[in-house]
């Protein structure tokens, strides 16, 4: 339950080695490549990058293979998949790749088919608008691509619905006397018309009709008359329509590759890794030189697999200059490490920190109990947890979400039975329900949000006190073992002395002639602490601002505690009043329905509002006394799979 301490690994083999060093490290899964930039200065100008060829292929085929499997899932979902874990394989089986070929070109007929689904759909939309296009002129009993005779004009146009056909015939017989309107259709927004008129006569026609929003429309497109036309649309429809079942159905049938497109997804992810790992490495024609972290506690490991090699290593302890450069590897029990997400949520802790895991773990749990705080809840919460966590087996970040839900839910159904909170007072109205002359009033509780909502609220400040506390105590340990003892004495012993001549102060105790010492002793304290490396007026002004920022931030931080009774509170009414409504029929069925849909609301709400209050609680009040972020993550060459789990590593 700490930060894994690091060594950076200085590495020279043989470029001959290169590919097999690669894969025993992959399996080892324990080296971070870094970048060897201090190896590619003008000192060494015979150094080169080393290259491989097959990364850009390798990642073009692996969207190739992950683009076929999204497909076989839209297509062809799996029954069952929601739950179901990944298929568990061998290290030899996910890094065989003499199936690439045959699973690459199946691929390649998935997404073959997939494109032409798509110019299917883009065809079927195209086509879709001209039989639109074509409704209006389905009564014109001409072919649309007729434009009139050798000294006529035939024109197919449209008007606003509102225009008024006696004045528009009005002013075209005015410019244009053997001009004829034939009205074809009209809808809500336009009459469609045709116009036939002598040659000579078209363009006066034109300016006559232009004032009244004539709009010429070209059918050019089409043949036949609009019904010809659109008959042979609707065939064509038809013909698209049975080509995009086919393919779909094509498509479905290609499902039983789905598992070995998903291991050669696994296998490619291997390869693009190592070949990743590879463009780190620098070298000569012979050599190759390769830079990196490794855990201290895997060094031994990493030395019987370099003996194989002919090959030159050395592993040193890193310099403080080169904290911020090494990699973060926290470790873990099954209790705390469900935190990891919370504290990656944050940020990972700097290298010389230290790992909050387990520092978190038991304040986090209880708070999420505390604002929750009810038995039905927390079960739900236990329940989902160990469903998933045996069905489906999440790995990492999902496998973390699942088991910190599981120690919520415990909290809150310890917390729910000691407020006698089940779906709030649900027991209590059902009982009335079935008989309003019952005396029972409920389930035993020590004590309750409504009736005893001070207490729970001092009792909240308290437990946030005692954190505080917890945070200072962990920054006094930091602080003392890097030998900053007039800081951990003058800043965190300060306040602990004024905390203590407060409460001695309460108590009536510890006063000379009338003078709290001991709150004295820490003023002074203070003034000591907040006047170093101040001179004149600073001594005064830093002070004051000791003062004040201290007063106002520890105050300020202990009553943000107070969101504890705040949730708990909240959502015991929410849930309440749900129930209360839900019993004013009288009918049990009425309550259990009003009553299910509201605590699922109810419940949904305060799932989330708890962890987002809780994390808060931790990443600003308790952090903020000892923590310090910026840790990057450590990422070594490991097989890291998406589609299955893989066991017997092979190291």
């Amino acid at each position: 339950m700490a930060i894994v301490k690091m060594k950076k690994l200085r590495l020279a083999a043989m470029a001959r080695d290169r590919k097999a060093l690669l894969r025993d490290l992959l399996l080892l899964g324990c080296v971070e490549f870094s970048e060897p930039g201090e190896l590619e200065s003008e000192d060494f100008p015979q150094l080169r990058r080393c290259t491989s060829s097959e990364l850009g292929s390798d990642r073009s085929d692996y969207a190739l293979l992950t683009d076929a499997v999204r497909l076989l899932d839209k297509y062809a979902p799996a029954k069952g998949s929601l739950l179901k874990s990944p298929p568990t394989v061998s290290t030899t089986t996910v890094l065989d790749e003499s199936g690439l070929p045959a699973d690459l070109a199946m691929a390649g007929k998935i997404v073959g088919k997939e494109e032409e689904l798509r110019r299917a759909a883009a065809e079927t939309s195209r086509l879709e608008a001209s039989l639109e296009a074509l409704v209006p002129w389905l009564a014109l009993d001409l072919p649309l691509s007729f434009k009139g005779t050798e000294r006529t004009v035939f024109a197919t146009a449209s008007l606003p619905a509102a225009s008024d056909m006696s004045e528009v015939d009005t002013a075209l017989g005015a410019a244009a006397p053997e001009a004829q309107l034939f009205r074809v259709s009209e809808d809500k927004n336009l009459k469609y018309i045709s116009i036939v008129c002598y040659k000579d006569e078209y363009d006066a026609a034109l300016e006559a009709l232009r004032p009244y929003g004539f709009n010429l429309m070209s059918l050019g497109e089409f043949s036949g008359t609009a019904r010809e036309e659109t008959a042979k649309t609707e065939l064509k429809l038809r013909g698209l329509a049975e080509q995009r079942q086919r393919l779909t159905g094509e498509i479905a049938q290609l499902a039983s590759h789905r598992d070995e497109l998903k291991l050669r997804a696994d296998t490619l992810s291997t390869k693009i890794a190592r070949a990743e790992a590879e463009e780190r490495l620098v070298g000569t024609e012979s050599t190759v030189l390769l830079q990196g972290w490794v855990p201290a506690e895997s060094e031994d490991e990493l030395g019987r697999v370099l003996g194989k090699y002919d090959c030159a290593w050395e592993t040193a302890d890193p310099t403080e200059d080169e904290y911020p450069e090494v990699p973060v590897k926290l470790k873990n029990n099954r209790f705390t490490r469900a935190l990891n997400m919370v504290t990656e949520m944050y940020s990972l802790p700097a290298y010389n920190n230290v790992d909050p895991n387990p520092l978190m773990a038991p304040f986090f749990i209880l708070f999420y109990g505390i604002m929750l705080a009810d038995m039905g809840y927390g079960l739900l919460m236990i329940i989902a947890a160990i469903v998933v966590l045996a069905k489906a087996k999440p790995r990492k970040g999902m496998r973390n979400f699942f088991e910190l839900m599981l120690w919520c839910g415990i909290s809150t159904t310890i917390w729910g039975a000691v407020t006698g909170g089940f779906f709030s007072d649900a027991p209590l109205q059902v009982a009335r329900i079935i008989n309003p002359d019952t005396t029972w009033q409920g389930l035993p509780a020590l004590f309750t949000p409504l009736n005893d909502t001070v207490m729970i609220l001092i009792g909240a400040m308290c437990l946030g006190f005692v954190q505080i506390i917890t945070g200072m105590v962990i920054s006094v340990v930091i602080k003392v073992k890097r030998g900053e003892i007039f800081s951990a004495v003058f800043e965190e012993g300060t306040w602990w002395v004024i905390f203590a001549g407060i409460a001695c102060l309460a108590l009536g105790v510890g006063t000379v002639g009338g003078v709290p010492v001991v709150l004295a002793i820490g003023v002074v304290m203070l003034f000591i602490g907040s006047a170093k490396g101040k001179k004149g007026f600073g001594i005064i002004s830093g002070f004051i601002g000791a003062v004040y920022n201290g007063v106002t931030g520890y105050f300020g931080d202990i009553l943000s505690y107070s969101r504890l009774m705040a949730l708990m509170l909240a959502g015991s009414v929410i849930a309440q009043v749900f129930n209360t409504i839900g019993a004013i029929a009288g009918n049990i069925f009425v309550f259990l329905l009003i009553s299910i849909v509201g605590n699922a609301l109810n419940f949904a709400l305060n799932l989330l509002g708890c962890f987002v209050h809780d994390l808060r609680l931790q990443c600003l009040e308790y952090f903020g006394k000892f923590y310090e972020d910026g840790g990057k993550p450590f990422r070594p060459l490991e097989i890291n799979t998406k589609y299955v789990t893989v066991t017997n590593t092979d190291k």
